[in-house]
């Protein structure tokens, strides 16, 4: 079967992860894996694989604009800042992994037919995919929800210095992603870096203040929301709730991690590489018929 082809730009933890994620694909193969650091050790496993690989990051794909019809950028909310227009200038469809904010904001399970006909698509956060269908669901059967607040809480071993240099845009970014999918006005995000050993696995716990509510819907909206993220994120499960006290409603979910590149543990990692994966193959599917 023909594939098609895709870059991958940003060596570390999540671009590697999904360069793992890609050479298994039955839609898509990497024809460009690129950075700027030489020795990172995702460059070595790309070569490895047989993988063509740089270190001049956006600019090899500009050099040879055959190496790809999609790309995925996996920096940094800065630098994809600097990268966005030239993707759009060379006619790329980008699915971008940082918390920019820049493309149209793209939770698979809730607008992905709406995301495939524009330039660039933002994954939001790992907490925004793990969290915000479930606040959706909540917030769609009660829609006199007054609050909702997300708390995501990963091991401080699954954070790299992507991640790490990210945490405000992380919390501004689910927060307005969070009002914008809900229509709640009022929201939260918190993220916490957990430095428990061992590793503590990704969790999310969403929090939602409403009077009377009907919570035989809820429950039916929250586990029929999680069945359908699981198709394309196989460990994700709801591990409590929805439960109701004090009129305020409880749900946490886990996000258990493939294993391609990092432990289990990096569902946070794992969740939004599997997202960024599962647009790109619909729209494969969609360009190859």
């Amino acid at each position: 079967m023909k594939k098609i082809k895709v870059a991958i730009i940003g060596t570390g933890n999540i671009g590697t992860d999904l360069l793992m994620k890609v050479m298994r694909s039955q839609f898509l193969e990497c024809g460009l894996f690129t950075g700027r650091n030489p020795d990172s050790k995702g460059i070595e496993i790309a070569r490895t694989l047989g993988v063509p690989v740089s270190f001049d990051s956006i600019h090899a794909i500009e050099e040879d604009l055959s190496c790809c019809d999609i790309v995925f950028d996996a920096t940094s909310a800065k630098v994809h800042e600097y990268n966005a227009p030239i993707l759009k200038r060379l006619k790329k469809f980008t699915i971008d992994l940082t918390p920019s904010q820049i493309g149209k904001l793209c939770v698979p399970v809730l607008n992905l037919d709406d995301c495939l006909n524009v330039d660039n698509v933002n994954l939001i956060t790992c907490g925004g995919q793990a969290a915000i269908p479930i606040a959706y669901a909540i917030a769609n059967a009660q829609p006199q929800t007054q609050y909702i607040e997300i708390v995501a809480s990963i091991s401080s071993k699954s954070a790299g210095p992507g991640t790490r240099s990210n945490i405000d845009e992380f919390t501004q970014t689910t927060k307005e992603a969070l009002s914008l999918f809900t229509g709640i006005k009022k929201t939260k995000a918190i993220i916490t870096l957990n430095p428990a050993e061992p590793p503590i696995i990704m969790r999310n716990t969403i929090y939602a203040l409403i009077e009377n509510p009907d919570m035989d819907l809820i429950y039916s909206r929250v586990h029929d929301i999680a069945e359908r993220i699981k198709k394309y994120v196989p460990g994700y499960r709801v591990i409590l709730g929805p439960v109701y006290e004090n009129n305020r409603i409880t749900t946490t979910i886990e996000v258990v991690g493939l294993g391609d590149y990092l432990p289990a543990y990096s569902g946070n990692l794992d969740i939004i590489t599997c997202a960024a994966l599962n647009i790109a193959e619909v729209y494969a599917k969609k360009k190859l018929l």
